[in-house]
């Protein structure tokens, strides 16, 4: 029986019709940066200092600098220093009082510095930014720092939560539809968080904008929804190519961020500006079709029929159906129930989930723990944002020229490594972004290993409780990040390297699957180090018998193809 890639042949691979789809599946994941690692940006902390009443008054009419008024009046900074952040302590006296020396005022007041009193900052902050994030409108620091941690990780419980809810509407009442849903739930969140009125409806919407973003097939992270998309409507040979052109689009997506935050640095305007175009996205309804794999496990298969034939109009090919059903190959492997002690029952397939749960969990981690380390670093923001972006194109290109040729476990151990020892050797020597290349590597390797280590009654099972742990991952991450920073501020950068290095060690006790057919039974998945050959089995077109093909005037077999 001819497969589904022997009719893409026939009707084109990856033709226009295509390309269209790619296209239009590559502004969504553009499109999710503002998302995933949109905090970096709206969630920016400034350097900052207790607000002291008659500061300002008084620094006027001594004519002091910022940087002499800095000295004079908050502590650490002078030469006075208490030992207490300046960032969440101020000193207990009056600065209105009149007769205050331009020269030492602290001392006219107190007279002895021992005696200095520090106080919380019971007036605010004053902020060292032109313009407004969320710590700075909602005063997310000091005490209150843990709130800007949980606004970032309710993101990600949102995408741990969403990732099964949205995965079972998704195969319930089909993709194309839960696509439009999510994307027009997303849509009007990101809007109603843009004028958020305080900082719990803010975490409220950007929860919700978590919880449907899988659903709208952009998330980088979740390699089913992607394949689904992707690997629908594009040949065998041209897969791997696609895949990766979707990462880069998602890498123009954080150029693109980068630029919209420069040029709009106040929070709740770059938040409207990254939501607002996002729905044109519903008019996806007329541009993508139905899931071809979905409608034929659900037996529409005239609908299925009607997507094949708009594939090969759309890239002017001539079809000659010869075929009356649509069916799965795997018929009753799909009979199967899998369990989640299918995942840990027999040895292999155990040592393969507990890998890639470490792999994805650690990931997680890594990706935006570097980031988020890079947001409480000194310098540029937006220039440092950039430049790891870059980093990710040749990430993506050196897997194009590697993964054919070399293989899955050497590439990604070699990544898993270099991200490793650059995170070290940057714990010593700033500026170094290596480290982002090598996590970026991991994440799109790992997205193509995990589907091809389980048989196929497991296989869904098994990358969404594996590809789940990178939600857990984003939720610590946070917490993590700016709790290790506060005791070293490279302390973070020493745990990913250790954590990174590790990685790189484990994956090369996977099995090497370039070249290897995907394992179809529990035996198969158990002796994946023996396979030699492959032979991709995917959606198969059941043809009409040799006898009923001559009543239709119809030759039998994949001839018609």
């Amino acid at each position: 029986m001819p497969t589904l890639d022997d009719v893409l042949e026939q009707i084109g691979e990856f033709d226009f019709f295509q390309k269209q789809v790619l296209f239009v599946l590559c502004l969504l994941s553009a499109t999710f940066p503002p998302i995933y690692v949109g905090t970096f940006f709206l969630g920016f902390t400034p350097k900052h200092h207790c607000r002291s009443p008659g500061v300002a008054e008084l620094s006027q009419q001594c004519g002091w600098s910022l940087e002499k008024q800095l000295n004079h009046t908050v502590p650490k900074w002078g030469n006075h220093g208490t030992g207490f952040s300046s960032r969440c302590r101020r000193y207990e006296v009056d600065w209105n009082t009149t007769g205050v020396s331009c020269t030492d005022p602290l001392g006219s007041l107190v007279g002895n510095w021992s005696s200095v009193a520090l106080g919380p900052c019971q007036d605010g902050w004053v902020y060292d930014s032109p313009g407004t994030s969320l710590v700075t409108e909602f005063n997310l620091v000091c005490e209150d720092s843990w709130k800007l941690d949980l606004f970032q990780s309710c993101v990600n419980a949102g995408f741990f939560i969403g990732s099964i809810s949205i995965g079972y509407i998704a195969d319930r009442f089909g993709r194309k539809l839960c696509l439009l849903v999510t994307v027009l739930i997303n849509e009007v969140s990101g809007v109603l968080m843009a004028f958020g009125p305080s900082y719990t409806w803010t975490v409220i919407f950007r929860l919700i904008q978590g919880l449907v973003s899988k659903g709208g097939l952009a998330d980088r992270l979740h390699p089913q929804l992607r394949q689904l998309a992707i690997a629908e409507f594009v040949g065998s040979n041209y897969r791997r190519a696609v895949g990766i052109m979707y990462q880069l689009a998602f890498i123009l997506g954080l150029l693109v961020l980068t630029a919209l935050a420069y040029a709009l640095p106040h929070w709740r305007w770059l938040q409207l500006v990254v939501t607002l175009p996002n729905f044109f996205f519903l008019l996806y309804y007329w541009c993508l079709p139905e899931s071809l794999r979905w409608l034929i496990a659900q037996k529409q298969n005239d609908k299925a029929l009607k997507v094949i034939k708009r594939i090969a109009k759309g890239n002017k090919k001539k079809l000659s159906l010869s075929f009356q059903n649509l069916k799965s190959e795997n018929e009753d492997a799909e009979k199967l129930k899998p369990s989640f002690l299918d995942l840990v029952r027999t040895p292999q397939i155990r040592k393969h989930t507990f890998i890639l749960m470490y792999s994805w969990f650690t990931s997680s981690i890594l990706y935006q723990g570097l980031i988020m380390h890079m947001g409480i670093a000194s310098g540029n923001m937006y220039l440092d944002f950039l430049y790891s972006a870059l980093v990710e194109f040749p990430a993506a290109f050196i897997l194009m020229l590697t993964l054919d040729r070399i293989g899955r476990c050497y590439p990604w151990a070699a990544a898993s490594m270099m991200e490793g020892g650059a995170c070290l050797v940057t714990a010593l020597v700033p500026d170094t972004f290596l480290g982002r290349m090598g996590i970026t590597m991991c994440y799109e390797i790992i997205c193509i290993v995990n589907p091809e280590l389980y048989p196929t009654f497991l296989r869904n099972l098994g990358v969404l409780v594996c590809s789940s742990m990178c939600d857990l991952g984003g939720i610590v991450t946070p917490f993590l990040v700016y709790t290790l920073a506060e005791l070293w501020h490279e302390l973070p950068l020493v745990v990913f390297a250790v954590i990174g290095l590790i990685n790189g060690g484990l994956v090369l006790l996977l099995p090497e699957m370039r070249g290897k057919t995907l394992p179809e039974t529990n035996e198969d998945a158990e002796n994946l180090h023996r396979q030699k050959k492959s032979k991709e089995k995917l959606i198969y077109l059941q043809v009409l018998t040799s006898e009923a093909a001559p009543d239709l005037g119809l030759s039998p077999g994949p001839s018609q193809f």
